[in-house]
């Protein structure tokens, strides 16, 4: 009884933790690009883009970078992530393959 009484509150505790982490990434791409107020605004990063003749869809941030749903100048549509500080273009891909991948 005593070490059911120990699992449950351990499952407690864990599920609690769960619960409290913060939400996680898609795992694609992850930017070490220090705190917000030092980034460039994602206006910044579309118009950049648009003028390059992408088309955006939508973007966000993701794992601290830039994730952007478009449709390149090529017309390939794709799922792109640059990093906040520079713009720099990360890693693009397109439906599980990766198009373009920074070294």
């Amino acid at each position: 009884m005593k070490n059911s009484l120990l699992s449950a509150a351990a499952a407690a505790v864990l599920a609690t933790a769960g619960l409290s982490a913060p939400a996680l990434a898609t795992g694609k791409m992850s930017c070490e690009a220090g705190p917000q107020s030092g980034w460039k605004t994602r206006a910044d990063l579309e118009a950049s883009l648009i003028k390059q003749g992408w088309t955006i869809k939508k973007s966000k941030v993701d794992g601290g970078c830039y994730e952007v749903y478009g449709t390149t100048p090529e017309g390939v549509r794709v799922e792109a992530y640059f990093h906040p500080v520079s713009l720099e273009k990360l890693l693009v891909s397109r439906r599980g393959e990766i198009l373009f991948r920074k070294k």
